[in-house]
């Protein structure tokens, strides 16, 4: 699979995270070749922090650790979705998600 990768200019691709059992988004990471490669080695979601401009495995810190059930490639190769079981919140900030602080619209036409 890495080497189907369609990585951008920086050798990152997109991670969207979803939860496996109720298929929630939590979160959205960026992975590099090594980080993607450690995933798949350990079963811990591990990713490149693009702020500390280093690989680091989601929970290590916090203990809100994240153990993938499954990763699939879009119909591009550009962009991963990885399938976890959450332990803890995902979101940095406490939340459950990292998109439980703003709706910017809902179509409520039935």
């Amino acid at each position: 699979m890495l080497e189907r990768l369609s990585t951008n200019a920086d050798g990152l691709v997109a991670a969207v995270v979803q939860q496996h059992d109720t298929r929630e988004v939590l979160m959205l990471a960026w992975m590099n070749a090594e980080s993607l490669s450690q995933t798949i080695a350990t079963g811990r979601a591990t990713y490149w922090s693009r702020s500390r401009r280093e690989v680091w495995v989601k929970g290590d810190t916090s203990g809100n650790h994240q153990w993938v059930r499954e990763i699939r490639l879009d119909c591009d190769a550009d962009t991963l979705l990885v399938v976890v079981d959450q332990v803890g919140v995902a979101c940095h900030t406490g939340a459950r998600t990292c998109f439980d602080e703003g709706l910017i619209y809902a179509n409520t036409a039935t």
